[in-house]
């Protein structure tokens, strides 16, 4: 059985080999492909999931998963690997995921940033935003603060530095924790909160932040609404520029039938939806009630809230982001598409609706006091840690301590991973489930007379979503309608009908009102369509007619013809 534990984070090798195992152990339903190569040239993984035996992946609605875009959000790869291990492990032993990969198919890319991740799980970690590519100049920066471990015990922790005009002072409640002085306050002990690190060219007097030599963001290099590094840092020399990038977005959109996707990062505790940089007066009405009725599902499955970017979840009022993924999938493929935040270690601590993104700029001392609280007694004291002496090699006397952010903010502590990755399954499930699924209704072949035969195929939608799966989709005219085409035996002639016949798109359930009055909302048959062809041939001879949607899959039949006894 593939060695796979969920208290631990991988490196790139052991991703690998784990990797590796899953395709060789379950042939029948993993797959393992590179989808194309890091800026260092390492395999950009991807894994399909499905039961290969009853057709080919392409040829099934499929929803694409991803994790780890950014470098040390490390947990994003092992949510990914916890739905490939609960897949193959519930395949004919779990109802809903037997009857999911019979029918439908995932993609999974558990890490986007191999290079930013191998940097971030080294033994002495850095920690970049994302690409290990130098931009926007291929040179070292020579001034300021470097953020790293200085004193060599694998933390990256706080600096707390005595200086008369700092902004910090010890809390009378509790004193290993630091509050805000006041406005008119002066005359007491107070300090300066840095990250731990070097100062490079110090001056004795100016602190700086040594900005990093990788300045990347991938989440800011997808194609829509992507602005220039003036307006957006990190969004590259233009869009789709980095590798990792260009492979999955080839990758999708070279893929059709991907209904939707997910992509994990961290930290918040949140799954958020589009858009990013535009309100929800932008969205068509129905797209709009289709990811709240998605987030409220995901919500009651993992516990996590469901909101918008553009209205809950923006670093500051005044400024938006772009190019990132979930807008790019949903308004130029017309797919929905999430991004889940992994982690709150606030609500870890019994803190209940804080805001997201304002918490770190505004929030009671009654929370620190809680967190503390859930350092010392969930963590053994590892998340927070008590204030102890260091010599600066340029600061001088100083303390190091504080909350030790890479091991309780940025990821789950390795104890508590799996019961956070474990929320997330079911509603991936659930999602690729209420994909449009094309389904046979019936075949059939009557007998007209003189060798004459009326074919006749009806298809139907049996996925709650419709075929076009988004509004956004029919608006932009991004997805072609079902289309059925007829394979003759030889010596057959089409008299009637054409050989490719294309239909159109058909409905889903999931615009349907609440209210059972037909007049308010009658159930026409509009999640069916039907062709039909006349054709003259010989007895006993075999037509094949296949129904195909781009995204709802493609249904295959064989009709003998047979003569009429009457």
């Amino acid at each position: 059985m593939t060695d796979v534990r969920f208290d631990r984070y991988y490196r790139y090798g052991e991703l690998t080999r784990i990797l590796h195992s899953y395709a060789e152990e379950h042939p029948d339903l993993v797959r393992l492909e590179s989808c194309g190569r890091s800026y260092e040239g390492r395999d950009i993984w991807l894994v399909t999931v499905t039961h290969f035996a009853g057709g080919a992946a392409e040829e099934r609605p499929a929803l694409w998963v991803d994790g780890n875009i950014h470098a040390s959000e490390v947990s994003p790869s092992s949510a990914c690997l916890y739905l490939i291990d609960r897949l193959v492990k519930g395949y004919g032993e779990n109802a809903e995921i037997t009857r999911c990969l019979a029918s439908r198919a995932f993609y999974i890319c558990p890490r986007v940033n191999p290079d930013g991740a191998e940097w971030a799980l080294a033994d002495r970690p850095v920690i970049i935003r994302s690409s290990t590519r130098p931009y926007p100049y291929d040179e070292e920066p020579l001034e300021g603060l470097r953020m790293e471990d200085i004193d060599g015990d694998g933390r990256i922790l706080m600096m707390r530095v005595p200086d008369p005009n700092g902004p910090w002072q010890v809390c009378a409640e509790e004193p290993r924790l630091l509050t805000r002085r006041e406005p008119s306050e002066t005359g007491g002990q107070y300090y300066r909160l840095l990250p731990e690190g070097q100062l490079e060219n110090y001056d004795g007097v100016t602190i700086t932040l040594r900005p990093h030599k990788e300045r990347l963001d991938l989440n800011r290099n997808f194609p829509e609404n992507w602005r220039g590094e003036g307006e957006q840092q990190g969004s590259g020399p233009y869009p789709t520029s980095e590798p990792e990038v260009r492979a999955i977005t080839r990758f999708i959109a070279g893929h059709p039938n991907i209904t939707g996707g997910v992509s994990f990062h961290t930290f918040s505790g949140v799954l958020l939806r589009p858009y990013s940089h535009q309100d929800d007066q932008s969205f068509p009405v129905e797209d709009l009630w289709t990811y709240q009725k998605i987030g409220e599902r995901g919500s009651e499955i993992t516990g996590y809230p469901n909101i918008s970017v553009y209205h809950d979840f923006r670093y500051h009022p005044k400024q938006v982001i772009s190019g990132v993924f979930d807008d790019w999938l949903y308004e130029q493929l017309g797919r929905f598409a999430w991004t889940v935040e992994l982690w709150s270690p606030q609500r870890q601590a019994g803190i209940e609706n804080y805001k997201y993104i304002d918490w770190y700029r505004e929030h009671p001392l009654e929370d620190d006091l809680k967190m503390l609280q859930w350092s010392d007694e969930a963590l053994d004291g590892q998340g927070y840690i008590d204030w102890y002496r260091f010599d600066h090699p340029q600061l001088g006397p100083i303390e190091l301590g504080g909350w030790n952010e890479l091991y309780a903010f940025r990821n789950p502590p390795p104890a508590l991973l799996e019961a956070e990755i474990a929320r997330f399954p079911e509603w991936l499930i659930w999602q690729l489930l209420i994909s449009p699924q094309l389904e046979l209704y019936q075949a059939s072949a009557t007998d007209l007379g003189e060798g004459a035969y009326r074919l006749r195929l009806v298809v139907q939608n049996s996925g709650w979503l419709p075929t076009y799966l988004t509004k956004k989709a029919l608006e932009k005219k991004l997805v072609r309608g079902v289309v059925c085409e007829i394979e003759l035996p030889e010596g057959a002639a089409l008299e009637l009908g054409k050989r490719r016949e294309e239909l159109g798109q058909l409905e889903g359930r999931a615009y349907k009102a609440s209210a059972p009055v037909a007049w308010r909302s009658p159930d026409v048959t509009e999640d069916r369509a039907k062709v039909e062809w006349v054709v003259r041939a010989s007895p006993g001879q075999v037509v094949k007619l296949v129904a195909h949607h781009e995204r709802a899959g493609t249904v295959r039949a064989e009709v003998k013809l047979e003569s009429d006894p009457t």
